[in-house]
């Protein structure tokens, strides 16, 4: 699963993506600095893996990852070219969701684009941007739809219906994924591969004087615009997480305990991103490993299984499944299962949220 970090040109996001992945990328103070889109794997942060970790006692542990990507800075008129224009579209067009970092500290010696700051003029931008961009694609197919009315099949009429729908939505300001769309209509949405469409969080950076205030008028701002989308705001210091991501495990906490913070900003991004893909955890353990992995909300323990290898998908026969809770109130599997608590499950479970399985199979 692919996060985008989008933005306006130096609002920072290269520096958030620094803090996240600690790869070094070029966060200068001009416009267009990062040309091509960098990836980096970031660990979900679990304290139940820790706890597993501990229970166990392999040579190792894996976190669930989740892939940041750091896309350019997008500015007015990008669908038509301006700036780096439509290659940062379609890199966006690549990822599954959408971290949008929006500037709320003041320094005169980063330039903002347009002088002064203006969270939703902000915003939207970016997502006129990228509406302009769905406009275009959706008039394509209608270009290529319309000749096909006249076989008078059915489905070509109700296809043409759809465009219109979305492209009259979309002239009003109101991005894909805030429609009603039936089931139809997601199927076409989800072919034509929608910039609106993907889930959005958005990222307040604000200055480092406003880190412990319960309110900050910037922050409540992207708050207000946030709820009509149904998403959330998580506020950082882009420049601390920088400082924080440098230092050692406990000198980190030391200095979260010194800003009166009990994690870090960038701990609260990633979950949140997590919990944007609708993604939970399950774990697995064996000799050498403790490991967590990542899948869908809803996925069946066959395709979970598959995770690990296909051959488990493929030759699933059943799982043992206990919850994360239970196996650490039990202190160790053959307590659990001494207890009763380590529950055989079939081909038809649904894999929850902290779930310690062991899947059976034969190929």
């Amino acid at each position: 699963m692919e996060i985008g970090i989008v933005g306006l040109p130096n609002v920072g996001k290269s520096t958030l993506f620094n803090a996240l992945t600690e790869a070094g990328v070029s966060a200068d103070n001009y416009p267009f600095c990062t040309i091509d889109p960098n990836v980096g794997v970031v660990e979900v942060p679990d304290k139940r893996l820790d706890d597993l970790y501990e229970l166990f006692s392999p040579p190792e542990k894996i976190p669930a990852t989740i892939k940041f990507v750091d896309i350019a800075g997008l500015v007015k008129g990008a669908n038509r070219g301006e700036g780096l224009g439509n290659k940062f579209l379609s890199n966006i067009r690549e990822v599954d969701a959408i971290a949008h970092v929006v500037r709320c500290f003041e320094d005169k010696n980063v330039t903002h684009v347009d002088s002064e700051l203006d969270p939703i003029r902000d915003i939207e931008v970016i997502n006129t941007e990228l509406i302009m961009a769905d406009l275009e694609t959706i008039q394509k197919r209608k270009e290529k739809t319309e000749p096909m009315l006249k076989s008078g099949e059915e489905k070509y009429k109700e296809e043409f219906e759809i465009l219109k729908k979305l492209e009259n939505n979309l002239d009003q300001g109101i991005p894909v994924r805030n429609m009603n769309l039936d089931e139809d209509e997601r199927k076409l949405v989800e072919e034509l591969f929608l910039l609106t469409d993907k889930k959005v969080i958005y990222i307040a950076n604000i200055s480092e004087s406003d880190i412990n205030k319960d309110k900050v008028e910037c922050v409540e701002k992207i708050k207000q615009y946030a709820a009509k989308e149904n998403t959330e705001v998580v506020s950082i210091s882009a420049d601390i997480e920088s400082d924080i991501a440098e230092l050692p495990d406990e000198e980190a906490k030391l200095f979260l305990d010194e800003l009166g913070l009990e994690e870090s900003g960038l701990n609260r991004v990633i979950k949140s991103s997590y919990s944007l893909l609708n993604l939970i955890t399950f774990f697995t353990a064996v000799k050498k490993e403790i490991r967590a992995w990542t899948v869908v909300k809803g996925t069946e323990a066959p395709k979970a299984a598959g995770k690990i290898h296909t051959d488990m998908e493929r030759g699933f026969i059943k799982a043992e499944v206990i919850s994360y809770k239970d196996l650490m109130k039990a202190g160790s599997i053959s307590e659990a299962r001494n207890n009763g608590l380590l529950r055989i499950e079939g081909k038809d479970y649904v894999i929850q949220d902290g779930d310690f399985c062991y899947f059976k199979f034969n190929v």
